[in-house]
């Protein structure tokens, strides 16, 4: 298995300073930059780059900016998603958001994972690549269909968000939520499940 697969596949060992990711990343922050630089009324220019940052996008994907993605090829955003400002994904690992996602400001996904040991996790000399490097691995992160992931949300690697679920604002989501769940806190807990009763046409008031 290569460096590259290693991190890709999740819970491996890797070398984040082999077989090109350093350039890799450059290159998609490069692009982050160029992004965060336009007017929200430049939308071709919006599009070419992300053409080139997030080739595993779907239709009708819109990203408020700020963003800044470590690398780009290793996220899938499904049709119709949305992310407001200051959206943040370190994807040396896989990170999947399904259809029609709504991410508030503030969000984090964070598939990186560093040792808790110092002695595993400080920067060392590597003789067999003659550069500075560290050791990581990955988890995967999945977001399913139809879920609104509110302000200022962390969610680390290992976790998949169940369809049509909420986390409230300021969670930090260290295990899966099943599906259909209104989840918040630190660490993010399920609260209840919600339904049809949750309905706006149940909710006149609001009108």
């Amino acid at each position: 298995m290569t460096e590259r697969e290693k991190a890709l596949h999740g819970y491996k060992i890797y070398d984040p300073f082999a077989e090109g990711m350093p350039e890799e990343r450059t290159r998609a922050h490069r692009l982050c930059k160029l992004y965060n630089d336009t007017f929200d009324t430049e939308t071709e220019k919006r599009e070419e780059i992300l053409s080139a940052l997030l080739p595993k996008r779907g239709k009708n994907v819109y990203l408020q900016g700020p963003i800044y993605f470590d690398c780009g090829v290793n996220i899938e955003i499904g049709d119709d998603s949305f992310a407001n400002v200051n959206f943040v994904v370190l994807d040396e690992g896989r990170v999947k958001i399904g259809k029609s996602v709504f991410i508030g400001p503030n969000v984090s996904l964070l598939t990186a994972i560093h040792p808790l040991c110092y002695q595993d996790r400080n920067p060392f000399f590597n003789p067999k690549t003659g550069v500075v490097t560290n050791l990581e691995y990955t988890a995967p992160i999945t977001i399913e269909d139809n879920c609104w992931i509110a302000a200022n949300v962390t969610v680390c690697g290992g976790v998949t968000i169940g369809e049509g679920s909420v986390i409230g604002a300021g969670s930090v989501v260290t295990k899966d939520i099943p599906p259909h769940s209104l989840a918040v806190g630190n660490p993010c807990r399920v609260i209840r499940k919600i339904t049809e009763a949750d309905r706006l046409s149940n909710h006149p008031e609001l009108f």
